[in-house]
């Protein structure tokens, strides 16, 4: 069976075809489904890169305090979080920030639904970075601590400057997993009515009666985006690599 690529040049409200869209663009004041498509794609990218800030902030307060000496309630704390968010399915917690939070809190009602997805996406992503976080200070040798307090550097103090740090250099590849993931993850976002690729090849596939063309070209854009992910993610980690350093050496922390 022929592929009718040309199903991306018809304009979205009478799908006749619009001519150059794969050039210089169709006539001004019309939408093609090209153009749908990169706006689709435009809000899975938004949706996930916000998305994965929160998860970084989250998940590294979080994982921070699963390793804190001396403060067992933090210690559980962060336990209960890691517990609570990754043992919930990620399509049921979006529709928990979707239908239940703004009936629970009328303030969030007025929340746009991009932003209640982001929170949802990003808070289930941080339990899992906040043990990739709990993990990688862990598996500093205890000499790390044990210099900090030498120089006379105070917990927080010795958290940003020395454990963090370090930590992050052993945690990238999983953080570049779990960016790969979150990316892929944004699908979600559809059940809400949020158009992003997965929004996007639903609603195309059942207009145009073209779905193999429209799904081969969303998979295309998810593969592209989860590349360069992968390759961002690896010049980041050659840059900041520290020769010679070998994870656990010395001990546990």
């Amino acid at each position: 069976m022929a592929l009718d690529w040309q199903v991306f040049c018809q304009d979205t409200i009478d799908r006749t075809p619009v001519a150059g869209c794969f050039g210089t663009g169709g006539l001004k004041g019309t939408q093609t489904y090209l153009d749908w498509l990169l706006q689709a794609w435009g809000q899975t990218v938004l949706v996930s890169a916000l998305s994965l800030v929160v998860a970084l902030l989250v998940g590294v307060v979080i994982g921070t305090l699963r390793t804190l000496p001396d403060s067992p309630w933090l210690t559980r704390l962060g336990n209960g979080w890691v517990e609570l968010f990754r043992n919930i399915p990620l399509l049921v917690q979006i529709f928990l920030w979707y239908h239940v939070v703004p009936a629970l809190v009328p303030a969030v009602a007025d929340v746009p639904k991009l932003a209640l997805v982001v929170v949802g996406l990003g808070l289930f992503t941080s339990a899992r970075i906040a043990e990739q976080v709990r993990a990688g200070i862990q598996a500093l040798p205890r000499g790390q601590r044990h210099a900090g307090m030498a120089l006379g550097f105070t917990t927080p103090q010795y958290y940003r400057y020395v454990l963090l740090p370090m930590a992050f250099r052993i945690i990238i590849p999983p953080l570049t997993s779990e960016a790969m993931n979150i990316f892929k993850n944004s699908s979600v976002a559809f059940a809400v009515s949020i158009t992003e690729l997965t929004f996007y090849a639903q609603q195309v596939g059942e207009e145009t009666a073209h779905g193999i063309e429209v799904y081969l070209a969303v998979t295309f854009l998810y593969i592209v985006s989860a590349f360069a992910i992968n390759r961002i993610m690896a010049f980041i980690e050659k840059r900041v690599r520290v020769p010679g350093f070998v994870a656990g050496a010395g001990g546990g922390h």
